[in-house]
């Protein structure tokens, strides 16, 4: 039998997470999230770290600088970026960030993106 699932997530009611990522719909496969105006980090990155799922994103407006694996990206607004899994990564948001991601597995099950 087909999966006849069918959701709607409104950002306004939305989870946040301790990073300030908005959750939106998730799937058994992949999630969605929303980063909404996060501010400069004062010329600071976010700290390379690694996860265990691949995200891909596309920037709405701001601006930013993902370090992936040693090799700085600049993202800017229309810009869409790939983050394998178990890749060395960090961000530094160079002006207010908005931001849509989607992850696979989900990154908010069992905790993978605290």
């Amino acid at each position: 039998m087909a999966d006849t699932t069918v959701m709607k997530v409104s950002s306004e009611a939305s989870p946040k997470g301790a990073q300030g990522q908005i959750y939106l719909a998730t799937g058994k496969r992949v999630s969605m999230r929303m980063w909404r105006d996060e501010p400069p980090n004062d010329g600071q990155d976010s700290g390379s770290a690694p996860r265990e799922y691949e995200t891909v994103g596309y920037v709405i407006s701001g601006r930013a600088e993902l370090t992936l694996e040693g090799q700085t990206l600049r993202l800017e607004p229309g810009d869409s970026w790939l983050v394998p899994p178990g890749a060395q990564h960090s961000y530094r948001i160079l002006e207010p960030f908005t931001a849509v991601e989607a992850t696979t597995p989900p990154a908010q099950v069992h905790g993978r993106d605290e």
